[in-house]
Parts: structure tokens; sequence; C-alpha cells
């Protein structure tokens, strides 16, 4: 049987040294390779329970413990899905600290899989040689986003793949007509890291791209009485976990997600969704010249209780170019979702795997001191 090994930002690790930890001492590590190896120890050497940090970015980060038959259970589906077959190449990018980029570790020793493994970076092909065949890679939307726009020339490499995934954070309507573009295809996640990555998956590109998430082989779902996910399976220890995200549940496995409870705005009155109006918004952008980052938020006030703010990452847009941006909004929002003021963010917070921290931001321009 040939040795097995991974490559880590162009070093060649086999896993009898790593499970032994034999090279530490010869090969200097900086500290992402030193955790990223440590897991890979554990795993080789057959730890049972896993502690892992959520991500923080709809509250406080915190520790969790996933069990190795839970991460296992997680994996498989994957791979069945996804038809991956021993020796095929997965290309790892996200931060292998968190729940997202250690799956991708776990999927690459339970199939066997060629790992090649780099620190992430927003535009991380540029780490990997344009001839090298890759089967399998998970990005977050920017990272997909900057390959399409910055490197053109590896839309052949993504093209040749058998599956892409897409996570951690909304994409934007001009995001969704860049992946058109890509054969191969690409799944935008639903999960989380207390579900051990994701449960269900919805298809972005090709003929049978759809707006709603299919659920994976036998993992139940629901709702509670706020109309928000609840997930059973054998990734919760089939205890049943209860989401802050609220769907419609088009039928037993498949579902529309619609945005968080915590997402919703009361102002007049009348209860606004956060993500559709950000939805919206993105539309109205579609046109600008490197259209800005930005979301929506609540701020107190007298007559309404909460007004909607529009935050805009950058530099303020010259007055003519906010004026038509606010005319195209009104062209889609109804009157109580449109924004009543705008406000300029120098750079958004975001969390240690790439997602936006929308609290922290608010709190860095003193909006927001909870």
């Amino acid at each position: 049987m040939a040795e097995q090994y991974l490559t880590l930002n162009g070093n060649k690790f086999y896993y009898d040294e790593i499970s032994e930890y034999s090279f530490r001492n010869s090969i200097p590590l900086n500290g992402y390779e030193s955790n990223t190896l440590e897991f890979c120890r554990n795993w080789l050497n057959g730890i049972q329970e896993f502690p892992i940090q959520t991500s923080g970015s709809t509250g406080v980060p915190k520790t969790i413990t996933l069990t190795r038959k839970q991460l296992e259970a997680s994996a498989r589906r994957t791979v069945k899905l996804l038809q991956l077959q021993a020796g095929d190449c997965t290309f790892i990018c996200l931060n292998t600290e968190y729940i997202a980029g250690m799956m991708m570790l776990i999927r690459g020793f339970l199939a066997d899989l060629q790992m090649i493994i780099v620190e992430p970076i927003g535009n991380p092909l540029t780490l990997v040689g344009n001839d090298h065949k890759i089967e399998f890679a998970s990005f977050v939307p920017m990272q997909l986003h900057a390959i399409l726009s910055e490197t053109p020339e590896r839309l052949q490499q993504l093209d040749s793949m058998k599956g892409i995934l897409v996570g951690g954070a909304p994409l934007t309507p001009t995001q969704q007509r860049e992946l058109q573009q890509i054969k191969a295809p690409v799944y935008h996640t639903y999960g989380m890291t207390e579900t051990a990555s994701h449960i269900a998956l919805r298809k972005l590109n090709g003929a049978d791209a759809a707006a709603y998430y299919n659920v994976l082989d036998d993992i139940k779902v629901g709702l509670d009485k706020r109309g928000c996910l609840t997930i059973k399976g054998d990734i919760t220890n089939n205890e049943t976990l209860i989401t802050n995200d609220i769907v419609e549940l088009l039928t037993p496995t498949r579902f529309r997600w619609l945005g968080r409870a915590d997402n919703t705005i009361n102002t007049g009155g009348v209860k606004v969704q956060v993500e559709t109006v950000e939805l919206a918004i993105a539309t109205a952008m579609i046109g600008m010249e490197n259209p800005p980052r930005f979301f929506i938020a609540s701020q107190p006030d007298e007559v309404l209780g909460d007004r909607i703010v529009l935050i805009i990452e950058g530099a303020p847009l010259p007055q003519q170019d906010e004026k038509e941006l606010f005319t195209r909004m009104s062209d889609l929002l109804k009157k109580f979702e449109m924004p009543k003021e705008v406000y300029y963010s120098p750079g958004f917070t975001e969390t240690s795997t790439g997602k936006l921290s929308r609290q922290r931001t608010l709190q860095k321009l003193g909006l927001f001191t909870d």
C-alpha cells in the first residue's frame, strides 16, 4: 500500500509521522500549521471527542464538543453525495480550527482523499498550480468571487471538479450570476457547528438550480412554534436541535430559508425581515462599479420604536450615487422597509472565519452598546 500523506502549505507530511509527531523538532511550523496537524494527529490516533469553537457570527463564540461518530456521519453524507473516490484530490482552504475546514479534513481521511491544505486567503487557488486537478473544494462566497474575477483562467480548474461547496454567508445576486459560468455543480450549504457542518444543500448553478435546500439522507427537519427549523439525526445524537432560522418547509425534506428570527426588526409595529431587505438592496446595487458590502440594522426611534438604517463599507458614496441608490431601493422596498439613514464604516469587522460580525461593526461605529 502506498504511503499516505497530506500537503500543508507546500510541505508533505506522512500520516505515520503525523500520528507520532515525529517531525515536530525538525520542521519549523507556524501556529496555523501546528493546530491543523494537532487535529490530524488526534484524528489518526482515534480520539473520540473533539472540542470545537463556534464562529461567533451571530453571537458570542462558544466551545462545544462533538463526537467522532457525529463527525463521521456528516462526512459520509457529503462523500456519498459527491461520489468522491479514494485518491481524489480535495483542496482545503477554510480555517481548519472551525467546523467547515475541520470537516474537509475529516472527509479527506474518511474517503482516503489526497489533501492539499493551504492557509485561508482571499484567492486561495493562487497557492496551487493551475494544472493541478482537484475534484472537491469548499469556499466562502468572497473566495469564489475573487477566483472568478481576479483569475478567470482558473475557471477550467473549477469546471473539472466533482462538486464545489460554498457557505458561511449568503450570496449576493451578483455572486449567484457569476457562478452560472461554472460547469461543475456548486452547492450552497446550510448547517452549523452544532450539526457537524451542513445538513442540507441548495444547487446554485445549472438547469436544476433551486431556491430551496434539500435535506441530506436520514435527517429529520420540522418547525417550532416560531416557524424556525428543527433538526434531528445522528449528527445531533438523535436529539432535536432548535435553530433560530425561519424557513418555509416545502416538503419533509425540502425548505426555503427566509432569515433568522433574531434578524427581525419591529418598526412602527410592522415586523421586517432583515434578509429580505438586504436582498432587495443587493439587487438595487447591480450595475454599480465595485458595489460595496453592506448590511441593515436598527436604531432606537421615538416614533417608530426602531428605525431601519443602512451600513455601507468604505468611503461615503458621492451624493448623486447615494441618491440614485435610494431611488432604486424605493422601487423594490415598501415604505416601512426603506432605510431611514445611511452610515459608512471604513471597514467591517469580521470573525476569525471571515464572516461579517454585525454586532462588532456597529459597536465600532458607536451604534450598538449592548
